[in-house]
């Protein structure tokens, strides 16, 4: 719930979270994303704009971690929304400014407290990137979000927001250290609600020498012509959903 002030007096936003989770069944995910529930280690980025159900793709991936394997999950999130209940896994979640008073601190400290599985609710800064990016060298599956239209431009604003050295330590990083990038977008279903898009980006030979020699403007064709690889465009994953008539 967000309260605010305006001309007219208070305004009121509120966002409905489901108490139960939807499954990768239910929410149509490409093969790709059922494969990020078997990494042991790695860095996966959820990325489209506000409203665009980020939080419910990393929700159901994380209960689907739950199900099927024996991890520890710590979740840092800005504010916690789903809630899970252990299965296989120990899930630890933590709320900013009530747990932890910023993600650089939190992340700083969960590295210390044997998890497996990092989720960072949301990427801010450079600190809080290097941190992720540390985290998933270390050997740790670390699953992170980003506000970025596209997977493209998720890697270009994740190298750019560094400088000189520091840029050039982070673009060796994630070229070691990415699993998957995915983009979506929600649009509406011809049977009514919503229905996601997703571009999906994966770190082939190719992304990860794009990555390393600071080549960024490569990405976008390696993910059109890596759809033998698993990897999807959005204007593929569009073309898809209207061809299954779920989409107008």
């Amino acid at each position: 719930v967000n309260i605010h002030q305006q001309t007219n007096g208070y305004g009121l936003a509120i966002r409905l979270v489901p108490s139960r989770i939807p499954t990768p069944e239910a929410l149509r995910f490409e093969d790709p994303l059922l494969d990020i529930v078997n990494l042991t280690a790695g860095f996966v980025v959820i990325s489209g704009p506000t409203g665009s159900g980020k939080s419910t793709t990393m929700a159901s991936l994380i209960q689907a971690i739950n199900e099927n394997h024996a991890r520890h999950i710590v979740t840092l999130e800005d504010p916690i929304e789903y809630r899970f209940q252990n299965e296989k896994s120990l899930i630890e979640q933590r709320q900013l400014g009530t747990n932890f008073p910023s993600f650089q601190h939190g992340l700083r400290h969960v590295l210390r407290q044997d998890p497996d599985v990092i989720v960072v609710g949301e990427m801010r800064d450079p600190e809080t990137i290097s941190l992720a990016l540390t985290a998933a060298e270390t050997g740790h599956l670390v699953i992170s979000t980003l506000h970025a239209p596209n997977a493209a431009e998720v890697i270009e604003r994740i190298v750019n927001v560094f400088e000189g050295v520091s840029q050039q330590q982070i673009l060796v990083q994630l070229s070691a250290t990415l699993s998957i990038v995915v983009a979506q977008q929600l649009l509406t279903a011809k049977k009514g609600g919503v229905i996601a898009a997703r571009e999906v980006l994966l770190n082939s030979m190719a992304v990860q020498n794009a990555i390393r020699s600071n080549n960024l403007s490569t990405i976008r064709s390696a993910i059109q012509t890596g759809k033998k690889l698993g990897m999807i465009s959005m204007a593929q994953s569009i073309k898809s959903l209207k061809e299954e008539g779920l989409i107008s």
